[in-house]
């Protein structure tokens, strides 16, 4: 393959990307001085317990359980339903390493808060306001870090015994993306810059590495990062043009109204369409990837297929992954709502007031957004294939 072609189509996909940042940035920021307001209703309550947290300094220990006890208390708040417990934990981090303290729990099942039964052998989170004295400390909540631990070693077991070097390939590309979002894309966000240049920039830095590692420098990775490109564009334009429309504020978490509070310079509307952007990444790079690498099959194993017959195979590919992975899209989405849709449908609430909610409506745009932008790469990765393909086989 020509390696000038190859240059110049990366670096058009990266000045495409680039410009449509530059617009969008100039559309949310500078288009209009509107100044979005955090609703009156926002709860002042996580300010007070970020500024308390911040002034007294929590510390946070890991303990084990070794005792515990059903005790009897004199609180007038305390039900029937509800047990008392006294445990006895030993910290098993921190310069209090060994010491062993008590801690008094509450437990009603059933209940939204008080839902922790304590029992011996269980490791436990516990919260001290002082790092040089455990007076005050208390349970915070059980220590769930090792459970996802035993997960993930699971998750990557599979990739390699399954996958082999390709998978070993994907757990590079998935650090990557980590490495990108943690250290890169949350840390200038939360430093006010604009959300959705970094949401960009981050889809790129992201794009880039995911396709060079799995499937090398070739007209198929290039092609792919194109119509990956094109539709996560189109998903985060029309994401914010019917977001202004909708008059979308960003508000319709608790998250992002904390966030308000905490720190003005965060702009809320700007992070949902950053978001927006970043959810359909995973996706529409899904789509592109299966497309592309399926016409260079057909090519590698009929040289002499007519271009358009080319394309035509593309996008039968295509759509048969359209519907899948539309659905996909579809259903994380209601996965992650589906306490708000029954709470809805409990209260028996009219639909006109539930389809003009800003929780609901945001969860619209974003899975109808995405899944738009995933359809538009089909045909875009299919053509820009089919060209590439058209004098040169991988």
């Amino acid at each position: 393959m020509n390696q000038k072609l190859k240059v110049i189509m990366l670096i058009l996909i990266m000045v495409i990307v680039g410009t449509t940042t530059i617009m969008a940035e100039e559309v949310v920021f500078n288009g209009s001085e509107q100044q979005i307001t955090p609703p009156e209703e926002v709860d002042q309550q996580p300010q007070e317990q970020v500024e308390q947290g911040a002034e007294q300094g929590e510390v946070y220990y890991r303990g084990r359980v070794v005792l515990v006890q059903d005790v009897e208390t004199d609180d007038e708040f305390s039900t029937e339903e509800q047990i008392n417990q006294r445990a006895r934990v030993v910290i098993t981090t921190g310069p209090h390493q060994d010491e062993v303290i008590d801690v008094d729990n509450t437990y009603q099942e059933g209940h939204y808060y008080y839902n922790l039964y304590l029992e011996e052998d269980m490791e436990v989170i516990l919260v001290a306001m002082e790092e040089d004295s455990l007076e005050g400390i208390y349970l915070y909540d059980l220590a769930r870090d090792k459970s996802l631990l035993y997960l993930a070693v699971i998750f990557i077991v599979c990739l390699l015994v399954i996958g082999k070097f390709k998978g070993l390939k994907t757990l590079i590309t998935l650090f990557l993306a980590g490495v990108t979002i943690v250290y890169f894309m949350l840390p200038l966000m939360l430093a006010g810059h604009n959300p959705i240049t970094v949401g960009v920039a981050s889809a790129i830095i992201i794009l880039i590495p995911t396709f060079l590692l799995v499937s090398g420098f070739n007209f198929k990775s290039l092609a792919a990062m194109a119509g990956t490109s094109v539709g996560v564009v189109v998903a985060g334009f029309l994401a914010l043009w019917i977001g202004r429309l909708a008059n979308l504020t960003g508000f319709s978490s608790q998250e992002a109204q904390m966030l308000m509070v905490m720190d003005q310079s965060i702009n809320i509307q700007g992070l949902l369409f950053a978001g927006i952007i970043i959810g359909s990444l995973g996706a529409v790079t899904d789509v592109s990837m299966s497309v592309a690498s399926s016409m260079a099959e057909i090519k590698r194993n009929n040289p002499q297929i007519e271009q358009v017959e080319l394309i035509k195979s593309g996008m039968n590919v295509g759509r048969d992954i359209m519907g899948t992975m539309a659905n996909t899209l579809l259903l994380a989405y209601v996965g992650g709502v589906i306490p708000l849709l029954l709470l809805l449908m409990g209260t028996e609430m009219p639909w006109i007031r539930i389809i003009n909610l800003d929780l609901i409506a945001t969860e619209v745009v974003r899975g109808l957004t995405g899944s738009i932008g995933l359809v538009i790469s089909i045909p875009v990765t299919a053509l820009i294939t089919g060209v590439l393909l058209k004098k040169y086989r991988d």
